[in-house]
């Protein structure tokens, strides 16, 4: 019996038709169920990436992104066409002409796994893989797959073709935490996308697919590879010709993990935007697009970063040689690559980077600075690298450069131009931290806290973290609290030798001046400008203690136990303040006495670009009335309760648009202690400043016993900056490394910068303050044609004939003698 092919055809044909049918309604179905949980057109369309915490500067340059994932979202106008057609190339190179699944491009993909044997082929197009990134987890599931196909057919429908291709390049995954193209370009080659060549750009075009497997940076060979199929590709598609495509297959590409660009360097204050946005918003908030813009002025925060770094190689430099960071050994063979692949374990710090020595001449040596090439060191770079003998003694200056380097050693090396000779840089074991704010409302327009944020130095912020001791930084507050009392600057303290006996201590406190010198009775303005200890201790035990802890907290200082000392080392600034501490304190000498707090962030904006928070900071307004504190605490009490008795003074229109600052001291002991600080400036421990040839200056140098921690806070009306220099281990930073050496020169660096066209303001003597001729000797109107000088006075205390001579209990100064708290005239002091 024949068969009959014509039924076997209907049955077959009937059967195809049935399951066809079933798939269908299967799959109909499925889309049913799983509808719910697929996006929707709207939220698709407002797909919200994990898109990194952006900081800026008030102009608006980039500082860091911060961020579990580096993403730099971008248009598709603003992805290059190399790019976007490297990348088509690469993985769906009929995706302008398919409706989201390429029929072609299964079969092809068959045919070439199956040929290959290596099944490394892929059939996902770039809608599909744009759905899969996008909207879901990459897990394994046929849930998943249909949930991938049904978003593949809705972005098809409701997305253009550039839109699709854009989203694409902006969230996939290229390794090291890089998700979009652009991120990518940054992490690998450290590269904005526009500025990518044809090689990198064909390396980037399949580091996707396996980011493990083709990393330029762990696997180049394995890059390298994919590359050239990539750009043939590319050839095949008519998108380069031969002659581009085999230069790009040539191009060397040497790719290493790179840290998110910016265009100020402030990590520093990018960590502190952090911790402010997790307290404010949540932890989740770092990924969720915010801007903040910082109050940082990007050129004084570059200055800042050179002046703290410069200074600490020069100090560095002061204490000796001590080396080689390593030695390796050279055959003479070595290439480039080769070269920087010895030097692959050593990162830059700061501005040093690591260097080979190649060969050492008798006045120079030919180096490899890693990730920079070749340079020389001349003599003029090296001629300082004494030995370092022990912390009191160095060697003879060296007379040849193989005295100091050999063939094979790993130094450090500062080589700020290319075509410029570097020189060799000693790596800092002392570190610094800078502080800059308008003393007007409190903007911190410059911070660094530390020689290096990144390589080995620690993410410890020393500019706000790191309590230390002024020194003799306090003094200008301890002379404040004094002028604001019984004292004038023409009052007369006896220079001599103090020796303290205390029970409880383990030993006698022998204070000293620095230098051990002595001067007899000493005008207040000159143990200020010389920086007399002994004074400091008399003057502090006529006030009392108390009195001026309650009058420094005025200054914003913290007025708690263990921070303000409740004896007389309080004199010689034995409290703990930050540098940022010590720079709002001084910032009320600058802006004519008033307290301001200080900010760093301007405003906040959410991830649809609204502003979430608008700094409101207290501002200067001399117009406004303020009470003025005095020194005690009873004294204190009685302006209060006149104060109620007043009717306040309405406030002009300008002062009503922002929160007024306090005044914290009168603007006749502003004007007294500004005016002694100016001549800190000009004949005293500042001195250095002199170099800036400005006459608008003030400050106060300050260094601690054995120079643990050495100071500079200066400023004028418009900037206040203070300078720290120490050691996170609170060794002694050496003989003769006193603030003025130290500190002082990092300040002059920067402010040389930041006051840079900055017209001079002096502020001149308000009312209430008088000039007089006194005698020199004495402070006092007699005898004062026979040794004259000029000073000024507080109208309500002028000088007596004799003038004022202190530590003598006859006169009890700045305290009121009604407060039962208050110490007595010549009674003993707390120690």
């Amino acid at each position: 019996m024949k068969p009959n092919y014509f039924r076997l055809f209907i049955q077959v044909l009937m059967g195809v038709t049935l399951v066809t049918l079933a798939l269908v309604y299967a799959f109909f179905c499925s889309y049913v169920y799983l509808e719910p949980t697929l996006p929707t057109v709207t939220a698709m369309k407002n797909n919200e990436l994990a898109v990194p915490l952006r900081v800026y500067t008030r102009s608006g340059d980039l500082i860091a992104q911060i961020g579990e994932e580096r993403r730099n979202p971008v248009k598709y106008e603003q992805i290059p066409l190399m790019v976007r057609q490297a990348f088509i190339a690469a993985e769906d190179d009929r995706f302008f002409e398919h409706h989201g699944f390429d029929w072609q491009g299964v079969l092809r993909m068959l045919f070439v796994n199956l040929v290959s044997a290596d099944f490394a082929q892929g059939a996902s197009t770039i809608t599909m893989q744009t759905a899969r990134s996008a909207f879901f987890t990459q897990e394994q599931t046929i849930r998943r797959k249909l949930q991938e196909i049904f978003v593949t057919f809705r972005l098809e429908k409701e997305f253009k073709k550039e839109e699709i291709l854009a989203l694409y390049l902006n969230v996939i995954f290229f390794g090291q935490r890089s998700y979009g193209v652009a991120a990518a370009a940054e992490t690998y080659f450290g590269k904005q996308l526009d500025q990518l060549t044809l090689g990198e750009a064909a390396t980037l075009a399949r580091v996707q697919q396996s980011p493990s497997k083709y990393n330029p940076i762990t696997n180049p060979q394995g890059a390298a590879e994919r590359r050239k199929y990539v750009l043939r590709r590319m050839r095949e598609l008519g998108y380069i010709d031969e002659a581009t495509a085999v230069a790009a297959s040539d191009e060397v590409v040497s790719a290493k993990a790179h840290r998110a660009l910016a265009d100020v360097e402030a990590p520093y204050v990018a960590e502190m935007v952090r911790l402010e946005i997790i307290r404010r918003f949540g932890a989740k908030a770092q990924e969720a697009g915010y801007k903040v813009y910082t109050t940082l002025d990007g050129r004084l925060q570059s200055a800042a970063n050179r002046a703290l770094r410069v200074g600490l190689v020069d100090y560095t430099r002061r204490q000796g040689w001590r080396g080689a960071t390593n030695k390796v050994e050279l055959s003479g063979r070595e290439n480039p690559q080769d070269l920087e692949t010895l030097l692959d374990e050593y990162g830059p710090t700061g501005d040093l980077r690591p260097a080979l020595v190649i060969t050492v001449a008798e006045k120079s040596a030919a180096v490899f600075i890693k990730g920079q090439g070749p340079a020389t060191i001349e003599w003029a770079g090296m001629s300082w690298a004494r030995r370092h003998v022990n912390e009191l003694a160095l060697g003879p200056e060296p007379k040849s450069a193989s005295e100091v380097l050999a063939r094979g050693d790993v130094v450090y090396v500062l080589h700020e131009k290319e075509d410029a000779p570097a020189e060799l840089a000693p790596m800092p074991e002392a570190e610094s931290a800078l502080v800059s704010l308008d003393p007007n409302n409190g903007a911190i327009l410059s911070l660094v806290g530390g020689f290096d944020y990144f390589e080995g130095r620690g993410m410890f912020n020393r500019a706000t973290m790191a309590k230390r001791q002024p020194g003799s930084g306090f003094k200008p507050f301890l002379y404040s609290a004094a002028l604001a009392g019984n004292f004038t600057p023409s009052s007369v303290i006896l220079d001599a030798p103090i020796i303290e006996d205390d029970p409880g201590a383990e030993e006698i406190w022998r204070p000293r001046n620095s230098g051990g010198e002595l001067s007899g009775p000493t005008r207040l303005r000159e143990a200020l400008v010389r920086s007399r200890n002994l004074v400091s201790i008399r003057l502090l035990r006529e006030m009392g203690v108390k009195p001026v802890i309650d009058y420094v907290g005025n200054f914003g200082f913290t007025v708690e136990k263990n921070r303000l000392p409740n004896n007389l080392t309080l004199a010689l600034g034995s409290m703990q303040a930050t540098p940022l501490e010590m720079a709002t304190g001084f910032a009320v000498f600058a802006n004519g006495g008033f307290r301001i707090e200080p900010f760093f962030i301007d405003r906040i904006e959410g991830p649809g670009g609204t502003i979430v928070y608008s700094a409101d900071p207290v501002t200067v307004c001399a117009e406004c009335t303020q009470p003025v504190y005095a020194v005690s605490d009873a004294q204190r009490a009685k302006d209060e309760v006149s104060a109620t008795h007043v009717a306040p003074t309405p406030l002009p229109v300008s002062a009503r648009q922002a929160r007024p600052a306090e005044q914290a001291i009168s603007p006749q002991v502003n004007f007294l202690i500004n005016d002694m600080m100016h001549d800190v400036i000009t004949r005293g421990t500042g001195r250095r400043a002199l170099a800036l040839g400005r006459t608008d200056l003030r400050g106060k140098t300050g260094t601690t016993d054995y120079s643990v921690d050495t100071w500079f806070n200066g400023f004028n009306d418009n900037l206040v900056t203070t300078v720290w220099v120490g050691t996170d281990d609170n060794k002694p930073l050496g003989e003769s490394e006193e603030g003025g050496r130290t500190a002082l020169p990092i300040w002059v660096d920067f402010m040389r910068e930041a006051l840079r066209g900055v017209p001079e303001n002096r502020r001149g003597p308000p009312d209430g303050i008088i000039e007089m001729k006194v005698n020199a000797l004495t402070g006092g109107k007699k005898d004062a044609d026979l040794d004259p000088i000029f000073e000024y006075f507080r109208a309500d205390l002028l000088p007596t004939d004799e003038g004022y001579v202190g530590d003598s209990g006859a006169v009890p100064g700045a305290i009121d003698t009604s407060s039962p708290d208050a110490p007595q005239p010549g009674s003993d002091p707390i120690f």
